[in-house]
């Protein structure tokens, strides 16, 4: 493989923000220096970053490309590419795609996929159900990032309700369980009264009422309470309420937490005045809530109660999202803006830099505990992502990469762009272009 030299970038990585360059060799960070005068090294490939930034590939620990069974909304190939053109360089996929991947055979086929089709490295979840107790305890923490469990249904039917089975999870699996937290009950009952006061034509902007705090708020620390009863690792997912952020500890160091959370996207840009204008775009499970909520959100992750910030990423067609609020799907479309949405809360003054790299990669790596990943380092792979801090533009449908071709940004002008993405030091992606050729690895994990 040939030798690539990045030279003239400002790396952020583990706090800090320095001028220097790195080469990049058989797939790993060969070389990292701090000098960035006098004569550079040799290299076949050279790229100059001046004036640009780089990061560590981006890590999303949640997304939903819908292969196999649901590829009229996106596919593996399709939602990895689009991944690549916005920074994301891994990502870890969930199991409620047709069928629910709740066997071993049903996960190693997804992977099979993977190896043949997708631009970024990859890992799948698992899928518990109230019933594969058996198959989810075969699974390999060496090679397979985590356990999902659906404590309240979303897309899909893989809502796991019995207490028993979560007992018996909870207390005999040593695997990271993620979780999704909504109160089946809660929300049902909620349902019930939004229809009988609309009939079918209930206001999308009803949303966080139905799927309400106090559904998340109920589930999340009844995870929680099980988490800590068998010391289980415990990741909760897209957290979406100011209440729940009082649930995490931020007197530990992460490599110390056996409980973490995650916030994602949407619910750090979004909050429930934009119904009025995005409607089912911004229908999200759990759902987009007040400004109250987003901001304590945020807050959270810059004091280190919330641990990761990711994507969710799930598209859906606009036919699909065009139907009525009780048949219209919930999730959208967020892998290729979310660094970039991120980037623009930086100039906002909300965020640093190095908090960015922090909770959308480093952090990722250390809670995962992903082999040799996230990190800008010497014999780390080379996943890596260099952006232009002053390059305007403009989402809309011409530029965008999902298969479903739409994007809860369409008409946002954001300031700043993802330039290069390198995959295991291979340049997959540059400024529109793709490597058709490229294809990630699988993550492996340290156990």
């Amino acid at each position: 493989m040939k030798r690539t030299l990045i030279f003239n970038a400002h790396l952020v990585n583990e706090g800090r923000i320095f001028k220097g360059w790195v080469v990049l060799r058989n797939g790993l960070i060969e070389t990292i220096s701090e000098n960035n005068t006098g004569e550079l090294p040799e290299a076949e490939i050279r790229v100059d970053a001046e004036g640009k930034y780089l990061l560590p590939g981006i890590i999303d620990d949640q997304v939903h490309f819908r292969e196999p069974g649901l590829t009229h909304k996106g596919d593996i190939h399709s939602e990895s590419r689009a991944a690549v053109a916005g920074g994301i360089t891994s990502y870890m996929e969930m199991p409620n795609t047709v069928p629910n991947t709740l066997t071993q055979s049903l996960l190693e086929d997804k992977y099979m996929i993977a190896a043949k089709n997708s631009f970024a490295n990859y890992s799948f979840f698992m899928g518990a159900s109230n019933d594969n107790l058996r198959e989810v305890l075969l699974t390999d923490p060496r090679k397979v990032c985590g356990i999902k469990i659906f404590m309240g249904s979303s897309t899909g039917d893989m809502l796991v309700d019995n207490r028993a089975t979560l007992e018996s999870i909870f207390s005999s699996c040593k695997m990271l369980i993620a979780v999704h937290c909504e109160d089946e009950a809660t929300i049902r009952a909620n349902a019930a009264a939004f229809r009988e006061k609309y009939g079918e034509q209930v206001p999308v902007a009803c949303h966080p009422q139905i799927r309400s705090a106090e559904a998340c708020y109920k589930s999340s620390s009844f995870a929680v309470e099980l988490a800590k009863k068998y010391n289980t690792r415990l990741h909760v997912l897209h957290i979406s309420t100011a209440r729940e952020t009082e649930l995490f500890d931020n007197t530990l160091p992460l490599n110390k937490k056996r409980i973490t959370a995650e916030a994602c996207i949407h619910h750090l840009w979004f909050s429930d005045a934009d119904y009025q204008t995005k409607g089912n775009l911004i229908k999200w499970n759990p759902a987009v809530k007040t400004v109250q909520d987003r901001d304590a959100i945020l807050k959270a992750v810059l004091e280190n109660k919330i641990d990761i910030i990711a994507t969710d990423h799930a598209p859906h067609t606009l036919e699909e999202k065009s139907n009525t609020y009780f048949k219209a799907p919930s999730g959208g479309p967020l892998v290729q803006h979310s660094l970039t949405a991120m980037l623009e809360m930086h100039k906002q003054g909300k965020i640093t830099l190095e908090k960015i790299v922090e909770k959308m990669c480093h952090a990722v790596s250390d809670c995962f505990r992903i082999e040799k990943r996230g990190y800008i380092r010497t014999g780390y792979h080379a996943d890596l992502v260099l952006v232009d801090l002053n390059a305007p533009w403009t989402v809309d449908k011409s530029n965008i990469y999902s298969k479903c071709a739409w994007s809860p940004f369409e008409g946002t002008t954001f300031s700043t762009r993802v330039t290069h993405t390198f995959v295991n030091g291979e340049l997959v992606y540059h400024q529109g272009w793709f490597d058709e050729q490229g294809r990630g690895q699988r993550i492996l994990f340290e156990v």
